[in-house]
């Protein structure tokens, strides 16, 4: 996986075997909204390239679901 390198709010990107490279916005899934440019990083690809893994986060990710579009929608905010 790489990184856009734009900040928060900008996509995150992966390289398909075929070649093709698809982004996906990191901040639309709920544990990944929450984490630093840092912790973004430390992900590694599992299941025989099928899975993002980040560990530290208890969070996976499938490929499918990147390609797809199936992102979570956020929580709803709660007043104070």
């Amino acid at each position: 996986m790489r990184s856009s390198g734009l900040g928060r709010g900008a996509d995150d990107f992966i390289e398909l075997a075929d070649g093709r490279i698809i982004g996906f916005p990191a901040d639309q899934f709920r544990i990944l909204k929450a984490t630093s440019e840092e912790e973004l990083k430390k992900v590694t690809v599992e299941v025989n390239g099928f899975a993002l893994r980040w560990e530290e986060l208890n969070e996976d990710l499938t490929v499918e679901g990147i390609v797809a579009g199936r992102f979570q929608l956020p929580l709803p905010e709660v007043a104070a």
